[in-house]
């Protein structure tokens, strides 16, 4: 049995559900409806058209559609972390956008390929694990960097006393690095504890609805969330401990 269908009239009682968060909004005196509102309609109008695309890439599996949309979805979650971090410098950016090809296109044909044992190429797999992926590297990411940066700005007074009394470079801020990390990977981390308790995410109920077994299902949501938190980690690894390399030059003095 798969899941109810809904009407759209039944769905468009769903923003109903809006006007609560516009009231508990205005009672805080947090001026944010235009951009609720604005989210909102962006989140409806990409998720109706990534609907229709996918409805025609699913009619007509084609490779080289599943590729344009995998290949979209990376490039849009690359110019989202560099823009989110426009100070660094263009070695740092190709650093970041290299690292993330590399950790996304490895975990998702881990996941698809060996996993679930399905072509690269099958676009009912690939796209759906791609998103997932794609998305919590990005939001790893830009924690990490946004973190990584923060503590840079906040002991620059420290790395200056450091730096006069002979301290390499790399010793001042590899500690940085592993707090940014540190940083980036305990939402994933905390995340984990509590699924099946506190939580069922957001595959493995969709998968229930859809009528697939609730064994079945947890296979699959423990193989994402363990390939999730493989890609946020091997992406923030290789960003950072390649990309903090790029801030100092051969006579270890500083370019922030």
């Amino acid at each position: 049995m798969g899941p109810a269908p809904i009407t759209i009239p039944r769905f468009l009682l769903i923003y109903a559900l809006l006007l609560i968060v516009l009231f508990i909004l205005q009672r805080a005196k947090i001026d944010q409806t235009k951009l609720l509102f604005v989210a909102s309609l962006r989140m409806t109008i990409q998720l109706m058209l990534a609907g229709f695309i996918l409805t025609h890439i699913f009619q007509n599996p084609h490779p080289l559609f599943t590729l344009a949309y995998v290949a979209a979805m990376l490039l849009f979650a690359i110019h989202r972390v560099l823009s989110k971090n426009p100070g660094l410098n263009n070695r740092f950016k190709g650093i970041i956008a290299t690292s993330m090809t590399v950790s996304g296109l490895f975990v998702l044909a881990y996941f698809v390929g060996i996993v679930a044992n399905q072509g690269l190429f099958n676009p009912q797999y690939v796209i759906p694990i791609s998103g997932m992926v794609m998305g919590n590297m990005m939001t790893g990411l830009n924690l990490a960097l946004k973190t990584f940066q923060e503590y840079i700005k906040s002991e620059k007074l420290q790395i200056e006393t450091l730096l006069n009394i002979g301290a390499r470079p790399k010793d001042i801020l590899l500690p940085f690095v592993n707090r940014a990390l540190e940083t980036a990977m305990l939402p994933t981390i905390n995340s984990m504890l509590g699924l099946g308790i506190v939580s069922l995410p957001g595959m493995m109920t969709g998968q229930i609805l859809a009528g697939t077994l609730p064994t079945t299902a947890i296979f699959y949501q423990i193989a994402v969330m363990v390939s999730l938190t493989t890609v946020t980690s091997l992406s923030v690894f290789g960003s950072l401990y390649l990309g903090y390399q790029t801030l100092y030059n051969e006579k270890n003095q500083f370019d922030l």
